[in-house]
C-alpha cells in the first residue's frame, strides 16, 4: 500500500503566499519549480489527492445527513423550497459527472432522457464510466509499482530484493534549494501466514474466552487450580476435537467441579488492593532522554535474548511498552510486534516467533513495584490477554494524563510534539507487521512509539502537580483510570442469531423480508467461514458486498460476483453456496419493509392514564375499569337480573354464567383497544431479567456455544460422542421440567374447579331454602276475597244469631283454608264460582 506522507496540504493561495516576492524570470529555481507544478494551486499529487479526499468526505457527510429515501423525503418534497433546492443541486451534480465522464472519453449525455427509462440508463451508464475508470486506475498504479504482464513469478516477501519506485506522486514535496525525497512501497505480497508456525492453534470456535495464564508471579491470591492444571488438561487426548470452553465444561460433568472464578481476571485481587508509592505522587525531576541515534535497539527473537530481556526489566523502576497489531487476515487479529524502551535502550519483539514463551514476561508486567507506561492501553491490554496470556499491575496510561490537562490533542504524535519537538510518521501504522524481516523504516516507526515515553511520563506528571497546585489529587485519578484500564478483560466476539440486527441497524437501510432474510444467511456464513478460514469479516466479505447482495437478490451466481468489486477470493470459491442462500432467501414471502429501531433503554414504556371521573351510565371505558370499580359493595354475591324476584330457568345456569359480574356489553370494536402483541410486549429489563433466571436455571449454559455453533450431525446423532451425551442429558431435564409444570397448572385448574363447584352449590341451596321459608309464610294468611265475605256477614246478620253464625262462618273459612292448602300442595285449584256457592249455603243453614 501506498504510505506516503505530505507535510500540509497545500493550498493555492498558501502557495502564493510562499511564493510572493520579487521574481527573476531568468532565475533557474523559481522556472523549475513552475514546471514542476502538476495542476494549477497543487505542486505535487500528494497535495491535490489530500485535497480531493477532504473535499469527498465534506461532500459525503453533506449527503448523509439529507433525508433518507422513503416517507421522510416524501414529507420533505412536499415543501416547494425543498424540492427546487433537490433539482438545482441535482443539475449540477449531473453536469459535472457529464463532464468527468466526457474527460475519459465516455458517454456523457445523462440529460434529455426519456422520463420512463430516465433513471435504468443513466445507472448504466454510470456504471460503465466507472468500470472505465477504475481499470484506467489500475493499469496506472500497475505501471507505477513496476508490475507488468511480461514479469517474472513473485517470490515471498523475504527474498525480494527491495524497490524504489521514483515517481511524481510518490515524491516529497520539496522547496526550493532542497533535495527531494522519495519513499519506498511497503506492500505484504504472499507473506506467510504466521498461524501455521504456532505451536497452540488459534482458538475460532463460538466460545467465550478462557484466560492463558497458569502460572501467576507476584501473586498475593494464589491462581485457582483450574489455571494451575492447565497442562494435564491440553494432554485429556479426548477433548482435542472440540473447543477449549466446551472441553473444560464437559471435565466439569464428569468429575462434578465447578470453577466460579474460571472467566474472572486473575489479577483483580491484586489489582483492588494496589495503592500507588508516595515517591510516584511527588513532583519528578523530568530525565531528559537519550537521542535515538546513540541509543542501543535489540530486536529480540530467540528465547535466550527473551529470558535476558525480562532479567533487565525486573531490575528497571520504569518501562515503556507498546504494540503492533494485525487484523485484516485473521478473525480474532494477531499481535505482531512488541516494543519496549527503557532509559537506555529500545527492544524489539517478535511476538510471532515467540507467541507461546513471552507469558514470562508476567514476572516483570505484573511486579507492583515498577511502572509500566502506555499510551492508549485500552487495546493493549486485550491484545495481551488474548495472544500472549499477560496482564499489567501498576500501569500509568499517558493518554488518560493528557486528557486530565486537557490538552489540545490527546494522540501520541501530539505529545511528541508538545513534549520532545519530535515530528513523528504516521504513515506505517496500518501497515502489515506481519512483514519479516522488517524494513529500517518500520522498525524507526516502532521505536519512536516507545523511546520517548519515559521522559513524557516524567513531564506529565510534573504539569498534573503544578496545575492543582502541588496537590496529588489529580495525579492520583489518572493513576486510578490506569488501574481501571488494566482491570480490562478481553470478550471474544460470540455468534448469536441476532447478531445481525446490530450491524442491519448501523446501515440505515429499509429491508424487506426476502432481503432481511438474505442478509442474515449472509451474515452467518460469513461469520462461519471466517471462523475457519481464521480470516477476517472484512476479507471475507466486506459489508457493503453484503448489503449490495442483500439488495439486489441476484437470480444468477453471475450475479453476485457483479456486486463484488474487486471479487473477494473466499466468495468467488463459493459462489454456489452463496446463490442457495440467495434463493432460498427469495422463496419468503414478500412483506412490507421491516423498521429495526430497537427500543431505548432509557425510557420506561407508557401507562394507561387512570379513570379519575366516572358515571353510572358510562359504558366507553368498561374494558378498562374493574368490577370493584363499579360495584365497590358487592365482593362475592351472585348477579341477580332487574324486574325478577326468582328466576323459573335457574337450574340451567351454567357455573360459567354463574360468575358474571355484570350485565354490561364489552365494546367489540374500540378505538383505543390495545392488540394482543402490544400487551404481550416485553421491556427490555424485563428480557434481561427473564434471561438472567433462565441463566439460573442452567449455570453452565452460558458457557456454552449458542444455537448458530456449527456442530457435525455425526457427532449430534453418534451415542458414543460427547455431544449426544450432554444433549440427551438436558433433554430429559427439560422433559421433566416441563411435566412437573404442566402438572402443577393443571392441578390449579382443578381445585379451581371444585371449589367454583362447592360455591355454585352452597348459593343454590341457600337460594332454596329461601324460597321454602317463603312458601310457609304465606300458609295461614287470609285472602282479600275471604276478608271481605266475612266483614259482609258480620253487617247483614243480627246479633242475636251471630253467635251460631260466627261458629258456622268459622267452620266453612277453615274448610276453605283447608282446601287452598291441599290445591297448593296438589296443584288442583277450586274454581272461584264453587267457593261462591258454599258461602250462600253456609248463610241459608245460618238463617
Amino acid at each position: 500500500m501506498y504510505t506516503a506522507r505530505a507535510n500540509t496540504m497545500d493550498s493555492p493561495k498558501a502557495d502564493e503566499a510562499t511564493d510572493s516576492g520579487p521574481k527573476d524570470s531568468n532565475s533557474n529555481p523559481d522556472g523549475e519549480e513552475e514546471k514542476e507544478e502538476l495542476f494549477p494551486g497543487f505542486r505535487d499529487a500528494d497535495a491535490f489527492v489530500k485535497y480531493g479526499l477532504g473535499a469527498v468526505l465534506s461532500a459525503t457527510k453533506a449527503s448523509a445527513s439529507l433525508p433518507q429515501a422513503g416517507d421522510d423525503y416524501d414529507f420533505y418534497c412536499s415543501f416547494p423550497g425543498f424540492r427546487e433546492f433537490c433539482e438545482s443541486q441535482g443539475d449540477k451534480l449531473l453536469r459535472c459527472m457529464s463532464q468527468i465522464m466526457q474527460h475519459h472519453g465516455c458517454r456523457s449525455d445523462l440529460k434529455d432522457r426519456n422520463k420512463l427509462t430516465d433513471l435504468e440508463e443513466r445507472l448504466d451508464l454510470v456504471v460503465d464510466s466507472n468500470d472505465v475508470i477504475l481499470e484506467r486506475v489500475g493499469i496506472l498504479l500497475d505501471e507505477a509499482d513496476g508490475v507488468n504482464r511480461t514479469q517474472q513469478p513473485v517470490l515471498p516477501a523475504g527474498f525480494q530484493a527491495p524497490k524504489i519506485v521514483v515517481s511524481s506522486w510518490n515524491r516529497k514535496g520539496s522547496r526550493a534549494g532542497s533535495r527531494s525525497e522519495t519513499f519506498r512501497l511497503l506492500h505484504a505480497k504472499n507473506v506467510t501466514r504466521p498461524q501455521l508456525k504456532f505451536k497452540e492453534k488459534v482458538d475460532n470456535s463460538n466460545t467465550p474466552f478462557i484466560p492463558k495464564i497458569f502460572i501467576k508471579p507476584n501473586a498475593i491470591k494464589p491462581l485457582p487450580s483450574y489455571f494451575t492444571d492447565k497442562q494435564i488438561r491440553k494432554e485429556r487426548p479426548e477433548d482435542l476435537d472440540v473447543p477449549a470452553a466446551l472441553a473444560d465444561f464437559i471435565h466439569q460433568q464428569r468429575t462434578q467441579e465447578h470453577v466460579e472464578d474460571m472467566f474472572a481476571h486473575p489479577y483483580q485481587y491484586e489489582l483492588d488492593h494496589f495503592t500507588v508509592a508516595e515517591h510516584l505522587l511527588s513532583k519528578p525531576e523530568p530525565q531528559m532522554y537519550k537521542p535515538i541515534a546513540e541509543t542501543k535497539c535489540s530486536f529480540v527473537e530467540t528465547l535466550e535474548d527473551l529470558v535476558a530481556l525480562n532479567e533487565k526489566l525486573c531490575k528497571e523502576s520504569e518501562f515503556a511498552v507498546d504494540l503492533e497489531h494485525h487484523s485484516y487476515r485473521s478473525f480474532l487479529g494477531l499481535t505482531s510486534l512488541m516494543q519496549i524502551s527503557t532509559r537506555e535502550e529500545d527492544f524489539i519483539i517478535d511476538t510471532l516467533e515467540l507467541r507461546s514463551e513471552l507469558y514470562i514476561f508476567n514476572e516483570a508486567f505484573t511486579d507492583p513495584a515498577i511502572v509500566k507506561i502506555f499510551h492508549g492501553a485500552d487495546s493493549d491490554i486485550e491484545w495481551l490477554q488474548k495472544d500472549l496470556g499477560l496482564y499489567v499491575v501498576n500501569l500509568f496510561d499517558t493518554h488518560q494524563a493528557s486528557r486530565a490537562l486537557n490538552l489540545g490533542r490527546h494522540s501520541l504524535d501530539h505529545l511528541l510534539k508538545h513534549y520532545c519537538g519530535v515530528e513523528s510518521d504516521k504513515r506505517y501504522q496500518l501497515a502489515d507487521w506481519r512483514i519479516r524481516p522488517l524494513p529500517d523504516e518500520m522498525v524507526q516507526y516502532a521505536r519512536t512509539d516507545t523511546h520517548y515515553l519515559p521522559y513524557i511520563y516524567d513531564c506529565v506528571r510534573a504539569q498534573l502537580l503544578d496545575s492543582n497546585y502541588g496537590k496529588p489529587g489529580l495525579l492520583q485519578s489518572v493513576w486510578n483510570k490506569s488501574r481501571d484500564i488494566s482491570l480490562k478483560k478481553y470478550v471474544k466476539p460470540i455468534f448469536t442469531e441476532d447478531s445481525y440486527f446490530e450491524l442491519q441497524r448501523r446501515q440505515k437501510r429499509s429491508l424487506n423480508t426476502q432481503q432481511l432474510t438474505a442478509f442474515r444467511l449472509l451474515f452467518a456464513w460469513r461469520d462461519k467461514l471466517a471462523r475457519q478460514e481464521d480470516e477476517s469479516t472484512g476479507f471475507t466479505m466486506p459489508t457493503h458486498m453484503m448489503i449490495k447482495i442483500s439488495e439486489e437478490l441476484p437470480r444468477e451466481p453471475q450475479g453476485i460476483i457483479a456486486c463484488c468489486n474487486p471479487v473477494p477470493p473466499l466468495v468467488r470459491q463459493c459462489v454456489n453456496e452463496l446463490h442457495l442462500l440467495v434463493q432460498q432467501a427469495r422463496e419468503m414471502p414478500l412483506l412490507k419493509a421491516e423498521v429495526m429501531a430497537p427500543k431505548t433503554k432509557g425510557l420506561a414504556p407508557l401507562k394507561k392514564t387512570e379513570v379519575t371521573l366516572f358515571g353510572p351510565h358510562d359504558t366507553s371505558r368498561v374494558s378498562e375499569v374493574s368490577e370493584s370499580d363499579l360495584h365497590p359493595g358487592s365482593t362475592d354475591e351472585m348477579p341477580v337480573k332487574q324486574g325478577m324476584l326468582f328466576s323459573e330457568d335457574e337450574d340451567r345456569m351454567d357455573i360459567g354464567e354463574q360468575n358474571i359480574s355484570s350485565l354490561v356489553a364489552k365494546a367489540k370494536i374500540t378505538q383505543f383497544e390495545e392488540t394482543k402483541e402490544e400487551q404481550e410486549s416485553v421491556s427490555v429489563a424485563q428480557m434481561k431479567a427473564r434471561r438472567i433466571v433462565e441463566s439460573f436455571e442452567n449455570p453452565f449454559r452460558m458457557y456454552l456455544p449458542s444455537r448458530g455453533f456449527h456442530i457435525s450431525k455425526a457427532a449430534k446423532f453418534d451415542p458414543s460422542s460427547k455431544i449426544f451425551e450432554i444433549s440427551k442429558r438436558w433433554k430429559l431435564q427439560s422433559m421433566e421440567q416441563q411435566q412437573k409444570e404442566l402438572e402443577t397448572k393443571q392441578e390449579a385448574k382443578r381445585k379451581a374447579r371444585e371449589e367454583a363447584k362447592e360455591h355454585a352449590k352452597k348459593v343454590k341451596e341457600k337460594r332454596k331454602a329461601t324460597k321454602e321459608s317463603y312458601q310457609e309464610s304465606l300458609q295461614n294468611v287470609a285472602t282479600v276475597r275471604q276478608q271481605a265475605a266475612v266483614s259482609h256477614l258480620s253487617l247483614s246478620v243480627s246479633p242475636i244469631s251471630s253467635v251460631p253464625l260466627l261458629c258456622t262462618l268459622s267452620t266453612s273459612l277453615s274448610m276453605s283454608l283447608l282446601s287452598r292448602n291441599t290445591s297448593v300442595k296438589n296443584k288442583c285449584y277450586i274454581h272461584p264460582g264453587a267457593r261462591h256457592g258454599i258461602l250462600e249455603m253456609v248463610l241459608q243453614q245460618a238463617v
